[in-house]
């Protein structure tokens, strides 16, 4: 049960954090975020939105990976809601 616990708080975290640091328009397309091993998978809700929204991470990509020095690596993929 702790790592549901840990996974929801690391969620919760991401979701403020992006929503603090993109666009209120790229922001309302994100489907979800995770934390798997050392990657962040931030999900779009369409495949035109992953594209706006994966030029958005790059631009962010040292925020981030600074954010939580764990992460290797930040993907970005379509999960429609």
């Amino acid at each position: 049960m702790t790592r549901v616990t840990a996974q929801a708080a690391r969620a919760k975290f991401w979701n403020d954090w992006l929503s603090q640091h993109l666009a209120a328009e790229i922001r309302a397309r994100v489907s979800g975020v995770v934390e798997r091993d050392d990657t962040l998978v931030i999900f779009a809700e369409s495949a035109a939105w992953s594209a706006r929204l994966r030029y958005s991470v790059q631009e962010l990509e040292r925020e981030i990976l600074a954010a939580a020095p764990g992460l290797t690596a930040i993907v970005v993929r379509v999960r429609p809601r």
